[in-house]
């Protein structure tokens, strides 16, 4: 009987931690991108996931070099839009542990690349890749998650 309790206690506690892991390690939350060249932190995003697809949206720019700019470089619908509030990362599909499948937007050149995402360390930091063609060659930043 003390054998069973025991056993059973294991499972209640592993269900009960079970929903706060998956949360950390959900690529969905608020992020602060962080210059892969720089190092400087450059906005706050807000990723979610809508409909099976991973999808960013820029909530704050940091230290823009102008007030409210525009993606005057963008195409199509995105021409001369703020840059706040625009979503610039879309159609990630999530395959294992990664996101994959999708495009990121460079609202400082208006350029779109192919885009993969993963969790990282327990859920705070998000490593995104854009690129162009083969994911060997492009660039990743490291976003920190913001609670």
């Amino acid at each position: 009987m003390k054998r069973l309790m025991t056993a059973a206690t294991a499972v209640l506690l592993a269900l009960a931690i079970t929903p706060v892991q998956a949360e950390s390690m959900s690529a969905e939350g608020q992020w602060r991108t962080i210059d892969d060249e720089t190092g400087e932190a450059k906005s706050l995003v807000r990723v979610w996931a809508e409909g099976g697809e991973l999808q960013g949206q820029i909530v704050e720019l940091l230290n823009p070099s102008e007030p409210n700019p525009v993606c005057s470089d963008c195409k199509g619908n995105r021409k001369d839009q703020p840059i706040e509030g625009m979503t610039f990362l879309w159609g990630l599909e999530q395959d294992g542990d990664e996101w994959e499948g999708g495009r990121i937007l460079d609202p400082a050149n208006g350029k779109e690349y192919s885009a993969k995402a993963k969790v990282i360390e327990n859920g705070s930091k998000l490593e995104v890749r854009g690129f162009m063609g083969f994911a060997l060659i492009g660039r990743t930043q490291v976003w920190e998650r913001v609670e």
